[in-house]
């Protein structure tokens, strides 16, 4: 993040006193500020959260499942072949 974004944002939580000792604890020990301590873990948890909806992960036989799949795939069957003709009409899409 650029430092010369402006901060127009504001985030406020009430927590017990002991929650917050315990940050200002931490937030001290790493060398920055109440604020900026938090601002960075609760943007490090959110990066981890998003990463894991964007990742697959597969065992070594599933991925090999996957990718023989996409190479070979297997023939359209009717109700597929219906549901292309059903998009493609509604969708007004030509081959």
């Amino acid at each position: 993040m650029s430092s010369n974004t402006k901060n127009d944002g504001r985030v406020t939580a009430r927590i017990p006193q002991q929650v917050k000792d315990t940050l200002e604890q931490a937030a001290s020990l790493s060398g920055s500020t109440l604020n900026q301590f938090i601002v960075g873990a609760a943007l490090k948890e959110a990066q981890k959260v998003l990463e894991a909806e964007r990742i697959i992960e597969l065992s070594q036989r599933d991925a090999e499942q996957v990718f023989s799949l996409l190479e070979n795939p297997t023939a359209a069957n009717e109700r597929l072949k219906a549901a292309i003709a059903k998009h493609q009409e509604f969708f007004n899409e030509t081959d």
